[in-house]
């Protein structure tokens, strides 16, 4: 279960709403001189796609209350803070399943990471932005199996913050601290004349958009059905991009 976004952030927030992803992009700028240098994406959702959901990790908890284990609010947050494979999650969590009922979970599991797919706007946007000059990184809530799956679809980038990795998951500023010190930039650094601003942009409100924006982050919320102020990768790259033009116009020159 790579997307586990049922979270939450607090604290300072740099655009306290967003009408339109145009005027989140305008107050990253207060002093005219902030320049987006480095964009984070999020994975499932917004890069890549989960084609066949088949949940392994989900069924092996339900296996653990089957067995007679106490469910914990905790067992989400362990998974993907851990670089556990479904056997080692058994173990560690320990639930009791039959190797029989292991394996068909595993097969399960292969199956689901071998439907992960980009999309085709995730793979543009990236490039456009690259090209640009602007650093990329993905931060994503994910179990250890999915993470090769994500790098082979985006590989080489300029940073990556897998919770697994990390031993935190969004909105925990653990992990967004970790993609901003990846791709060398330092979240709400507003001043000075070379000053630079990181943005974010997923399909959860509250790990992609809030979260970031606590710790002084851009989010954005990508909503592919069209109804919110980010339709598309694409569309994010090119607001992106006249930002930073605007803002090179706007810079004192030396």
């Amino acid at each position: 279960m790579p997307p586990l976004d049922n979270c939450c952030g607090e604290g300072m927030v740099i655009c306290q709403s967003t009408v339109r992803a145009s005027d989140g992009l305008a107050c990253a700028n207060p002093l005219g001189k902030s320049m987006i240098s480095a964009v984070v994406f999020d994975a499932f959702g917004t890069l890549v796609d989960l084609r066949s959901k088949r949940h392994p990790f989900r069924q092996l908890l339900k296996e653990g209350i089957v067995g007679g284990r106490r469910a914990s609010p905790e067992d989400l947050r362990v998974l993907v803070s851990n670089p556990w494979s479904l056997k080692d999650a058994a173990d560690q969590l320990g639930i009791r399943v039959s190797l029989a009922r292991l394996q068909a979970l595993q097969d399960d599991l292969d199956r689901e990471v071998a439907s992960i797919t980009p999309f085709e706007d995730g793979i543009e946007a990236v490039a456009l932005l690259r090209t640009e000059g602007v650093r990329v990184g993905i931060c994503s809530n994910l179990c250890e199996p999915y993470g090769a799956a994500v790098l082979q679809a985006f590989p080489d980038l300029d940073g990556y913050a897998f919770s697994y990795q990390v031993g935190a998951m969004k909105p925990d500023v653990l992990i967004y601290q970790s993609i901003c010190r990846a791709l060398e930039v330092k979240p709400g650094h507003l001043f000075g004349a070379k000053s630079e601003q990181i943005a974010m942009v997923g399909d959860s409100l509250k790990c992609d958009q809030d979260g970031p924006r606590a710790v002084g982050m851009l989010g954005f919320h990508l909503d592919r059905s069209g109804r919110g102020a980010v339709r598309d990768l694409v569309q994010f790259a090119h607001l992106i991009i006249k930002s930073r033009q605007h803002n090179n116009l706007q810079r004192p020159r030396e």
